[in-house]
């Protein structure tokens, strides 16, 4: 029989060891990026250097003078680039896969990847459609994978600074929010080969109305708890037309709740670039100016700043989220989680319609188009 010192002792090595494994790093997360014609992937690789934590491990892509521009442009080796995803998985193993296709094929791109059992990211929005939203959704559950939907304004400190102020009733019951978000338009700043289907209504779903209109929608849906509105109405109009023949460049979205009303205004007019959005209300009022600047108004005070502390990891930025989701170490939730931006896409496609026939759209449990 072994003595008490013998096991005291024995326990003593067994908790110093896993103290150790747990003081060793962790293997970089094997990262796989599918598409290359979203712009955005131009500022996703550079800072993907000098981390530690993820690795590149190989691009799909099939456009030889896409893949010369951005292989030219970050100086990538030409053995990272493959036709497709089962032909980038027979030469390595991949943990994480970051999508840069146009919104239409997010859904090819969840649906071939998710059975390796790989998390997926995707840039905003989810998809074209609430169709296309929910069987993304229902592929990744069938393939026990996770799905992350990219927004900017996610990584925001004043975006959670004003969701902290909401949830804790400083605002008193929430009537109005107004989101802002557009730029001048993406004939004037983006690439041919993401100006090529950004403005087609098929391969985008639409124009501003899409591209920055499920800005707002994300933002509301997350300061309503998840909750569908109770009606979407939508005006849409061109005013350059010659720059965009097929697809909105102006759009204006007001949901409707019990007790609260949202507009969001989306633009690819503006003569600047702007994110922005302001929060009323029954007792105080919040305006973020930015995604750092957060400043509050009691009543009839004058506004003041008020704080908007930094954001920790992994909430610090998209890439540093994507590692801890492939990791297991969280799962996706509020803004970037598919349940919000499945209504986003029910609240993007009611929009649409509703530009379309000019009338407003009820959204209820028992309406057989929008019914979840």
């Amino acid at each position: 029989m072994r003595s008490a010192k013998f096991l005291v002792l024995a326990a003593a090595l067994v908790v110093a060891g896993m103290g150790r494994a747990a003081s060793e790093p962790k293997p970089p997360v094997r990262l796989a990026i599918f598409g290359l014609t979203h712009d955005h992937v131009r500022g996703f690789l550079p800072a993907l250097a000098g981390r530690t934590d993820i690795r590149l491990v190989g691009i799909v892509e099939a456009n030889p003078a896409l893949i010369a521009d951005i292989s030219a442009r970050f100086h990538l080796d030409p053995a990272l680039f493959h036709p497709t995803f089962a032909a980038l998985r027979s030469a390595t193993p991949v943990d994480a896969v970051a999508v840069f296709t146009s919104t239409f094929d997010h859904r090819r791109a969840v649906e071939e990847c998710a059975p390796a059992g790989v998390a997926i990211m995707m840039e905003k929005p989810m998809a074209v459609s609430r169709a296309d939203a929910e069987a993304m959704a229902a592929a990744a559950r069938r393939a026990g994978v996770s799905l992350i939907v990219n927004y900017e304004t996610t990584w925001y400190p004043s975006v959670h600074a004003a969701f902290s102020r909401v949830q804790s009733g400083s605002l008193g019951e929430l009537h109005k929010i107004v989101v802002h978000d557009g730029h001048s338009g993406p004939a004037r700043i983006c690439t041919p080969y993401f100006l090529d289907w950004l403005t087609d209504p098929v391969l985008d779903g639409g124009g501003a109305l899409m591209d920055f209109g499920c800005y707002g929608a994300d933002l509301v849906t997350w300061l309503m708890n998840g909750r569908r509105p109770d009606s979407v109405f939508a005006v849409t109009q061109n005013f350059q037309p010659q720059a965009y023949p097929k697809v909105d460049d102006e759009a204006t979205i007001i949901l409707t709740y019990p007790h609260t009303q949202a507009i969001l205004q989306a633009s690819w007019n503006w003569p600047a670039g702007r994110k922005d959005m302001e929060i009323y209300g029954q007792t105080a009022q919040l305006h973020l100016p930015d995604g750092h600047a957060l400043f509050v108004r009691d009543g009839d005070a004058p506004e003041k700043p008020a704080d908007a502390p930094a954001l920790v990891a992994p909430e610090t930025d998209s890439i540093s989220y994507l590692v801890a989701v492939a990791r297991g170490e969280i799962k996706p939730s509020g803004l970037s989680s598919a349940e919000t931006n499945i209504v986003v896409c029910e609240i993007l496609d009611a929009a649409r319609e509703s530009a379309r026939t000019g009338r407003r759209i009820e959204i209820s449990p028992t309406s057989p188009l929008f019914a979840r």
